[in-house]
């Protein structure tokens, strides 16, 4: 039994104050997905049975390639924070929340410099 009063058990176990960021850094990625994914869609229909030098040459336009960087970062970053939110919301276990967190972290790092790499290479070299 203690003497403290109910608000002096839970004073300091609220919130980490880290939620707010998290919320929209995932909100804008939403946002900024809208767009991007519509030009994409509408690109990539648009080059449907183009030659390789066509795709090339849209490819090689530094806006095209701005875009499709700009794609692909909010795409995984975006996927990153969903994917966190579910594991943190259903793993019980904190070493495996720690250990998940941290390999979905890696993977969407290591994917989406791959993809980068790739866009930027086939835009400038020529695949």
């Amino acid at each position: 039994m203690t003497l403290r009063a109910p608000i002096g058990r839970v004073r300091g176990l609220g919130s980490a104050k880290n939620g707010v960021g998290h919320y929209w850094a995932q909100r804008l990625t939403a946002v900024a997905l809208v767009p991007l994914l519509i030009w994409f869609v509408l690109s990539v229909v648009s080059h449907v049975g183009a030659s390789y030098e066509s795709i090339h040459a849209w490819l090689a336009s530094p806006c095209t390639a701005a875009l499709l960087v700009a794609l692909i970062i909010a795409a995984f970053h975006h996927a990153q924070l969903g994917v966190q939110v579910v594991i943190e919301d259903y793993v019980s276990t904190e070493s495996t929340k720690l250990v998940s967190i941290i390999a979905v972290k890696f993977a969407a790092v290591i994917l989406g410099v791959f993809c980068v790499v790739a866009v930027l290479r086939t835009a400038v070299v020529g695949g």
